[in-house]
């Protein structure tokens, strides 16, 4: 049986070791890692898939901005969802789709999240799309149907996307 728990009752060291499993270690040179440097994810939004004691997946979420270019609109709170990692001998057990439910629901669903993933599996599963983001600004190169977004307060239009908090 798989438990979720705070990503907060895991050893670090064991959630990198994960990461690199799952993907590998050129991961943090991507995009979404330059997105959230310097930040710490939201404990409250980020979970552990814990299976007879050991670490079998997690899903991280972290405190971002949408600073739109216009001078009449204000900056956006967002929550950058990922990475979403998954032991690859249990992947396509429907762990990461668990983990993904339980950040949407700590989210209460109606939270302007974005990730960058696959539109087909985002779209079809979390009803995430890159409906409103292809003027969106980030810190690195992204394949712009994969810069995916949902919430009821998404922003529209041209902007930079950015960490909402620093930690020292």
């Amino acid at each position: 049986m798989i438990d979720l728990v705070p990503i907060g009752e895991v050893d670090d060291a064991a959630i990198e070791r994960l990461l690199d499993d799952a993907f590998d270690s050129e991961r943090h040179g991507r995009t979404a890692y330059l997105l959230r440097a310097g930040t710490a994810s939201i404990p409250t939004f980020s979970f552990a898939a814990i299976e007879d004691g050991a670490l079998v997946g997690s899903i991280q979420c972290w405190p971002i901005w949408f600073v739109p270019d216009r001078s009449d609109m204000r900056a956006v709170p967002m929550i950058l969802v990922g990475p979403v990692a998954v032991t690859p001998s249990r992947q396509q057990d429907g762990i990461g789709r668990r983990l993904m439910g339980a950040a949407l629901d700590a989210a209460q669903n109606d939270a302007a999240m974005m990730l960058i993933g696959d539109p087909e599996y985002y779209g079809r599963f979390f009803n995430f799309s890159a409906e409103h983001t292809a003027l969106w600004r980030l810190p690195g190169p992204v394949e712009r149907r994969r810069l995916l977004a949902r919430g009821a307060t998404v922003p529209t239009g041209a902007g930079e996307v950015g960490a909402r908090c620093t930690v020292a």
